[in-house]
């Protein structure tokens, strides 16, 4: 039963916008013809039927719209334990239906079993959250026999377009001096992410662009178009100011370059008053990169805001009394390049290369002493919910290397968008925690298995 149920109900949240009969709260919808309304609160109306002489029966429940989580996961999340959880206590974690956006409204559902009246039930949510508001619909059932009536029931709901409120969102702030523009289009579910720290990332065609409050934070992707052939790296700073920043500013001012630290992975640095050539206003920029973190460009109303966000004064920078520690916070937005992970986005191989090598050398002679190398290529291929792992690599002395590998088939689930399950992994189950990152134009699937630190990169080979 609960197959089949996973398969229309994935169906008919795909087409949750139709025609107008009832009201309650922001839904219209029909109610099945031969369903009696059986309670009405003003949290809740329910419906149901039963068919005493099969000993079967169907609940659907529409429950009024609360403030948002601050996104439709945590919506869903907070949902399904309220909703769900306390009442009905399944012995699994929901199975997630595909991530769907309609008319302004992003909606995620979810099915498990349950035990009720010596037998078993399935319990389905569907939970749509909209500019702060968030409302849920439940059904409960025994039998197969109502999946038409549940169908056209979800078919007929229409949700009310919500606008934005004054009130922010937990999560998900008003931002009334920057604007937080729409996410592109993609072939991928997630294009949003509303972290708990209050910050906003959407994806962009060149860039992740991240908000909060007065903030702005462009995550830039890797470009080809930056001249990094000097050995110098105020150089390369210099590049990499006049391709990301200088053509979408004018009227330069107090332009300031980091002279450097004794920080073993040199951070650069690049600070200045201009301004926006699209919104004709005066903002402080600062273009930075330590590491692997990327360039990062940040923009906000004047260098004092800057400095109180991030901590960092550019002209009270000290080359040797500097702390490697005081780059963390402009370094760490980088890991807000990150997007939750919908069943569909998984399709096709994804895979990720290592390799390395060591060169030793005699330390009386001089001479060569031989050299170790390392390489591994790790690959899932994914298709619905099946997937095939395979893992290969070769190690040792070059000349005489080992070879070993392994690989194994199963089935795969989304625990939630963070998170996959595979049934068969080394021989066991494993639970991977998982998201996606953003280069132009692709993604990258990180993985990590949850019992060991560490993330992995993958990219799609087509």
């Amino acid at each position: 039963m609960k197959y089949l149920i996973c398969a229309f109900f994935t169906l008919s949240v795909a087409n949750l916008f139709a025609q107008k009969k009832e009201t309650f709260d922001l839904a219209t919808y029909s109610v099945p013809a031969g369903w009696k309304e059986t309670s009405r609160t003003s949290s809740a109306v329910s419906y149901a039927v039963t068919n005493n002489q099969k000993g079967t029966y169907c609940q659907i429940g529409v429950y009024a719209s609360t403030t948002s989580k601050g996104n439709v996961q945590a919506d869903f999340e907070s949902e399904w334990q309220e909703l769900i959880v306390k009442t009905y206590k399944p012995k699994t974690k929901p199975e997630l239906q595909p991530f769907v956006s309609e008319n302004g409204w992003d909606i995620q559902g979810g099915v498990a079993t349950f035990e009720f009246s010596g037998g078993q039930s399935a319990a389905m949510l569907v939970t749509a959250s909209s500019h702060g508001r968030c409302m849920s619909i439940v059904i409960l059932t025994n039998t197969e026999d109502y999946e038409t009536e549940i169908e056209k029931f979800l078919e007929s709901v229409d949700l009310k377009k919500v606008e934005t409120t004054s009130q922010p969102a937990k999560n998900n702030p008003v931002n009334n001096n920057v604007d937080i523009p729409p996410a592109i289009k993609t072939a991928f579910a997630f294009t949003t992410s509303n972290f708990n720290d209050g910050w906003t990332s959407t994806v962009q065609e060149d860039w992740v662009h991240v908000a909060k409050g007065n903030l702005t934070v462009l995550i830039h992707y890797p470009t080809s178009k930056i001249d990094v052939s000097s050995m110098d790296y105020k150089t390369i700073s210099t590049n990499a100011w006049n391709t990301l920043v200088a053509p979408r500013y004018a009227n330069l001012n107090n332009f300031v370059q980091l002279n450097g630290t004794s920080d073993y992975e040199k951070p650069s640095l690049i600070t200045a008053d201009v301004t926006d050539n699209k919104t004709g206003k005066k903002v402080y920029v600062a273009l930075f990169k330590k590491g692997n973190s990327g360039w990062i460009e940040f923009i906000t109303p004047d260098k004092n805001s800057f400095v109180q966000a991030f901590g960092i004064d550019i002209n009270k920078v000290d080359y040797y009394n500097t702390p490697t520690d005081a780059w963390d916070p402009l370094k760490r937005m980088a890991d807000y390049n990150k997007f939750a992970v919908a069943a569909a986005d998984l399709k096709g191989k994804w895979t990720s290369n290592f390799s390395g090598m060591t060169q030793y050398v005699n330390i009386y002679t001089g001479m060569d002493a031989g050299a170790t190398s390392h390489s591994s290529t790790e690959s899932f291929q994914f298709t619905g919910n099946t997937y095939h792992w395979e893992l290969s690599s070769a190690s040792g002395l070059v000349g005489n290397l080992k070879f070993s590998g392994a690989k194994s088939d199963g089935k795969l689930s989304l625990l939630n968008n963070w998170q996959i399950h595979f049934s068969d992994l080394e021989g066991k189950p494993k639970t991977y925690n998982a998201f996606f990152s953003c280069v132009k134009g692709a993604r990258l699937l990180w993985l990590e298995d949850s019992g060991y630190p560490g993330y992995t990169a993958f990219g799609k080979k087509d």
